[in-house]
């Protein structure tokens, strides 16, 4: 299933797409399931997909405003340099990386597919990150490898965009540059693990203005998906919901001589095959 949040009348709601446009499950199943993450969270796939069976579509997927699928996740992981070459682009003579490196966002910094994501007043370097998510449907702590896959609902896709100088304002950390308000999206649903394997292969494409910026495939993830669940859950406990951004390819704007920063009109589409398209325009912070 493709499962999305929406806004309808100003309300928060989730559905399924299908073809033609998308069913209302807010209507249907809401009292039991208040949202996308309660029903991940309640294993109910099954009765979302009794829900949706031979109904026609209530809206028109354009008309819609799209969310983030999941509205609140407990944990909105991301992992940096995953991609094979990406520590190259550093220019460090480092090493390659023995264990994943990870910072956290706020939902607040993403919004959903279609609506605009911001460059702020205080920076000319928004850059953009396209990246592949997978998202958690079995809660655990301490997950080995081999059972990793079973705790993944689905996958969804991210633009990751960062605000570049300001990601060293602190003497250790990325996390000011990586959450001003509006700067990145998710969506624009989560296929299920059903439907899409998690397993792979899984190609990501990322467009600026119809000019492809990015493009690889999960087969040369330095840290596979399984790798990153059994990794993160050492230390903290996955819930139902919670969202692990695995890493975006080379190729962003940052890694450009000059660099090609993202500027109010830009249009960046992220793209997988098995997925679909999360599309953003970009305009000025007012």
């Amino acid at each position: 299933m493709r499962l999305l949040s929406y806004l309808v009348n100003g309300e928060a709601r989730y559905g399924a797409a299908i073809a033609g446009g998308v069913v209302d499950l807010t209507q249907r199943i809401g009292r039991e399931f208040a949202d996308l993450k309660a029903l991940i969270a309640a294993d109910a796939l099954a009765a979302a997909r009794t829900a949706v069976a031979g109904q026609k579509p209530d809206h028109a997927l354009d008309s819609l405003t799209l969310l983030p699928p999941v509205l609140a996740p407990e944990k909105l992981w991301c992992i940096g340099v995953n991609y094979a070459e990406r520590n190259a682009e550093y220019k460090d003579n480092s090493d390659l990386p023995k264990y994943p490196s990870l910072f956290v966002r706020s939902p607040s910094s993403m919004v959903g597919s279609g609506q605009s994501i911001e460059k702020p007043k205080v920076s000319e370097q928004l850059d953009y990150e396209g990246e592949l998510v997978i998202v958690i449907g079995k809660a655990g702590r301490h997950i080995p490898r081999d059972q990793a896959w079973s705790h993944i609902f689905g996958m969804t896709l991210c633009n990751e965009g960062t605000i570049r100088d300001w990601l060293r304002h602190g003497k250790f950390n990325v996390t000011q540059g990586k959450n001003f308000d509006r700067s990145g999206s998710i969506g624009p649903w989560i296929v299920t693990a059903d439907e899409l394997d998690p397993r792979g292969p899984h190609d990501i494409v990322t467009q600026v203005n119809g000019e492809v910026r990015q493009q690889d495939t999960t087969e040369r993830l330095m840290f596979p998906f399984d790798m990153l669940i059994a990794y993160l859950s050492t230390f903290a406990t996955l819930k139902p919901g919670d969202m692990i951004v695995t890493g975006t390819p080379t190729g962003a704007g940052a890694r450009f001589d000059p660099p090609r920063w993202l500027k109010p009109g830009d249009v960046v589409e992220v793209e997988s095959a098995g997925i679909g398209v999360l599309r953003n325009t970009v305009v000025a912070e007012q």
